[in-house]
């Protein structure tokens, strides 16, 4: 039989005022989203949060993002292995070459699901809903450095998944007024 641990904070809790996780609790987690940087952003943040604090990644998420080139697709498909040695000398970011190429990797693959389907957006909508598994399945034969949390966390970040809040919590109710995809699919 497995127990739940009631005592352990939620995030809803643990953001709250907090000067990092608290505005990114407040207007951004679980909110559904289209935009395709944003969505190549969240991605990349959780792909490079594994093993890592979400804390350090929100730390450095400005930077990511100048790195990234504001997680301009076009732009970082078309990193090569001189951008790969800029970025792994810059201090500023996660210096992991995997997460980076995977990054690189993933932009490529953005640029592929366009040509099939239009958008990132319409590739998720059209697969929409799987199970937490077989969403696993579909992001690891298009991406790579990819596993169920990295995957769960994502989709729930940009209203694909419930869970993102609890019930009680204020930006709950924001979201759920937004008709995110895990409320249309119940």
């Amino acid at each position: 039989m497995t127990t739940v641990d009631t005592t352990s904070p939620t995030y809803c809790e643990i953001a709250e005022g907090h000067p990092f996780h608290g505005p990114y609790h407040n207007n951004e987690y679980g909110f559904p989203v289209v935009n395709e940087s944003i969505l190549f952003e969240r991605l990349t943040l959780e792909i490079f949060q594994a093993g890592l604090s979400w804390l350090v990644v929100l730390k450095k998420r400005q930077s990511l993002n100048a790195a990234f080139k504001n997680f301009d697709v076009e732009c970082v498909s078309k990193f090569d292995r001189y951008d790969v040695d800029r970025l792994m000398n810059d201090s500023s970011i996660i210096r992991n070459r995997l997460k980076i190429d995977a990054t690189i990797f993933n932009a490529n693959s953005l640029i592929s699901l366009r040509q099939t389907h239009g958008s990132f957006a319409n590739w998720l909508f059209e697969k929409n809903p799987l199970s937490k598994e077989e969403w696993c399945q579909v992001f690891k034969k298009n991406f790579k450095f990819i596993g169920q949390k990295i995957v769960d966390e994502f989709l729930m970040s940009i209203g694909y998944l419930e869970g993102a809040h609890h019930e009680n919590c204020h930006v709950y109710h924001e979201i759920k007024k937004l008709k995110p995809i895990w409320l249309i699919a119940k």
